[in-house]
């Protein structure tokens, strides 16, 4: 099975929101390809995290990409807000786009790269339609709401079958892992075809610090 480049996508949810322009700076030094930002609404998921004040505020000091992940209801009335903000993609979520065509397009026109999210239950059938319009597709492989959760391992079939729908559509296309990443994981979700793996608590809570943190990941994916 192909696979894309590996890319590592600390989530700030897990930061220290106390200092968070330095766990930037730092994540970013030990070499992360981009920085993700769930937006939360409480209504979605039971929780609420942050919002476009917080994207503009981590804009100002990143230097890659900011991969801004919306488990909100009706995301399309925030599309220009969060492209405003900084964001360079805006994943939606299947689940709440019931015109899921119209938004995507909302969210290029925008200037955004466009990815959609699919909720563990979320069939990957359910994105067939829309592959030539994303650029990513994120498997959650946790209930989404809240950081720290344990892997799902059901979800590694649905990993392998977007892999597959991608190249039979001739689309060479990032799919994304969100939640429960870590080192005992992260070589499950690169088998399964993923290659940008969204990773919390394993990074900006590990004991040696950020650089560690990424490090440690990094060599657990190449290591199956």
């Amino acid at each position: 099975m192909m696979q894309r480049k590996l890319k590592i996508a600390p989530s700030i949810l897990a930061a220290d929101f106390t200092c968070l322009g330095e766990q930037v700076r730092q994540a970013q030094a030990a070499g992360a390809d981009m920085l993700h930002i769930d937006v939360m609404d409480g209504r979605f998921v039971p929780n609420i995290t942050m919002g476009a004040l917080v994207i503009r505020a981590v804009a100002r000091v990143a230097r890659i990409p900011l991969d801004v992940h919306l488990m909100i209801v009706e995301p399309e009335r925030y599309i220009e807000q969060f492209a405003e903000s900084g964001a360079t993609t805006i994943t939606v979520h299947v689940e709440t786009c019931p015109h899921l065509h119209r938004v995507l397009t909302q969210i290029k026109e925008a200037g955004c790269h466009a990815g959609v999210a699919l909720n563990p239950h979320t069939p990957a059938e359910s994105v067939r339609e829309v592959l030539d319009m994303v650029g990513q597709v994120n498997v959650m492989t946790v209930n989404p709401g809240f950081g720290g959760q344990q892997f799902i391992r059901a979800t590694t079939s649905k990993i392998s079958q977007l892999r597959r729908m991608a190249m039979e559509a001739g689309r060479d296309m990032d799919i994304e892992v969100d939640g429960g990443i870590n080192s005992r994981t992260v070589a499950i979700a690169r088998s399964s075809g993923a290659n940008i793996m969204v990773a919390g608590s394993c990074i900006f809570g590990h004991a040696g610090g950020i650089a560690a943190g990424m490090a440690e990941l990094r060599r657990a994916a190449a290591n199956p």
